[in-house]
């Protein structure tokens, strides 16, 4: 349909609105023809857009969501209060394990990063604050799979990728550990997302017992020290959700 009626303001949000975790990178005609743009109407918004910040242009021509937008999402009183209560529980995390420590909440299909605390250790972490990465490979992703509606799951096992030799692409013997983390309160992968990092995490609850994040940890190996970290992580969570209770997190 004619969008010549509409204000500026509906055309700028039409074309962010063609980005979702399935359209991650677009290129200029595919944001023109999701946001039903004229090309040369598209092509001055997404440029203005991109010089404030709001999309980034990468070296193959195609666009993604900018950085400063996530800025400006942190500033939404739902991250702001789960970050700033994970805060010092991570750091804690940190300071006993010298490991990478991860905050994490479901965004539809992925984990979306809202905090992470580098380790002191030389293990390949794909992750950073903002980024997101499939639920199925990485820890805190298994937790809230674990813990997702039935037809996120079933959307998820339904698109398993081979990102490593390690990474499970089998639906049945994933849903299998999907029901173990609920069972056992905790996730782990073993290279799965990276070769030489293995993940463990466990979830974090409201007042109201919904699982609304995760917390993980990020190590080589976690054939010996597996449960004194699941311990520590669920001292964390435990910590977290007491300081969150209340509050609503979605």
């Amino acid at each position: 349909m004619s969008r010549s009626g509409t204000s500026v303001t509906s055309r700028v949000l039409a074309v962010l609105a063609t980005f979702d975790t399935e359209h991650q990178a677009l290129r200029l005609s595919d944001i023109a023809r999701r946001a039903d743009l004229p090309l040369p109407t598209a092509h001055r918004l997404v440029a203005e857009l991109a010089t404030w910040g709001a999309l980034t242009k990468q070296a193959d021509g195609s666009y993604v969501v900018g950085q400063r937008l996530w800025d400006l999402g942190l500033l939404a009183p739902a991250a702001t209060g789960l970050r700033e209560a994970a805060s010092p529980f991570l750091h804690d995390i940190h300071a006993a394990t010298r490991a990478t420590v991860h905050l994490g909440v479901r965004d539809g299909t992925q984990v979306l990063y809202l905090d992470r605390i580098a380790g002191s250790a030389s293990v390949p972490v794909v992750s950073r604050v903002g980024s997101r990465l499939p639920l199925y490979a990485t820890g805190v992703g298994k937790v809230l799979l674990a813990y997702a509606p039935p037809e996120v799951q079933t959307v998820v096992l339904s698109r398993l990728e081979r990102i490593t030799p390690y990474t499970i692409t089998q639906p049945g013997r994933l849903h299998a550990q999907l029901v173990r983390v609920r069972a056992e309160g905790f996730a782990q992968t073993n290279e799965e997302m990276s070769l030489g990092a293995c993940s463990v995490a466990v979830p974090v609850r409201s007042g109201d017992g919904e699982v609304v994040a995760a917390v993980g940890i990020v190590v080589a190996d976690l054939r010996r020290d597996r449960m004194r970290l699941v311990a520590a992580l669920q001292v964390a969570a435990s910590g977290i959700s007491r300081s969150i209770s209340g509050r609503a997190f979605h």
